[in-house]
């Protein structure tokens, strides 16, 4: 018997195929980052790669096998303790990609580059960017990831400080292993690397935020919405020093629309204050629409 699925089934599917898509090009990407410019620099990534790759260094195992096999009980513990199917369909979908990836490119790769500037920025780059995405379809790469979510269970400790303290234990092993040059290098790449997450999951902001504070409001409200065609609130303010009321107008434009609004509200009224900053993230109308359920 034939099934068919709604419009909501359909995006629901969509969605689903989507993240599972993200996950395998993010931890691909994460795989080719360490194949091409981490491991052939004994620079050290962090997490359970980062501890593959001493091992790898020191008795010869192949990377991608032994951080399969450290992040097996792992992955155990956390489906246990640390996290619903969901998440433990992604991280192990995430753990294996990367793991099978690590040991299957590196023949096919050209040679790495040998400029530190090169290897470290490229390097966190392509890092961050991989697991940025796995992060966005709501998996995680494994490793300490999970073992922090364990601790953090199991103790009192905060989640932050138990991923720095397990990252710097690492970084003190790959400088004791390949001397502190190389630990140096991989606070470069855990840098850049932290930076690119964030531009994965929230992307570039093109959006800006203005509060605007006015002796004019329903001018300048007025003509927000008619010459920007942007939506106003209007929320209800007080002088600290005079206690006089006010209305305080809150609108959310694009990078390009700015200049347009401050020209605007200057010409309304030249006395008016505006504090324009940038807005992360925005959903809705007239910008990013929201994901669907799949997609959160």
């Amino acid at each position: 018997m034939a099934v068919r699925l709604s419009a909501a089934g359909w995006r629901e599917a969509a969605g689903l195929v989507f993240d599972y898509a993200l996950v395998i090009l993010g931890s691909g990407l994460v795989a080719l980052a360490a194949d091409l410019f981490l491991i052939p620099n004994q620079v050290v990534s962090g997490g359970v790669v980062g501890v593959a790759t001493i091992l790898h260094y020191t008795l010869g195992t192949p990377v991608g096998l032994m951080s399969l096999a450290m992040n097996g009980p792992l992955f155990l513990a956390g489906l246990r303790w640390a996290g619903g199917m969901r998440f433990a369909l992604r991280t192990g979908l995430a753990v294996l990609v990367m793991s099978l990836a690590l040991d299957i490119l590196p023949p096919y790769l050209p040679d790495p580059p040998r400029d530190p500037l090169l290897y470290t920025l490229y390097g966190g780059l392509l890092d961050g960017l991989g697991m940025g995405l796995v992060f966005r379809a709501g998996g995680t790469t494994g490793g300490t990831d999970i073992l922090a979510r364990l601790l953090q269970r199991f103790t009192s400790f905060n989640l932050g400080g138990i991923l720095l303290a397990i990252n710097v234990a690492i970084l003190g092993g790959a400088a004791a292993v390949f001397g502190l040059e190389a630990a140096l290098y991989a606070l470069i790449v855990a840098y850049v690397s932290s930076r690119m997450i964030d531009v994965a999951q929230e992307g570039f902001s093109h959006a800006r935020a203005a509060l605007i504070i006015s002796d004019k409001p329903h001018i300048i409200r007025q003509r927000v919405m008619v010459q920007l065609g942007r939506g106003v609130t209007v929320l209800e303010g007080e002088g600290g020093y005079t206690a006089a009321r006010r209305q305080v107008l809150y609108c959310v434009v694009t990078q390009s629309e700015v200049s347009r609004l401050k020209r605007l509200v200057h010409r309304a009224d030249p006395k008016a204050f505006i504090v324009i900053s940038q807005a992360q993230e925005v959903l809705g109308e007239g910008f990013q629409v929201w994901p669907s359920d799949a997609e959160r």
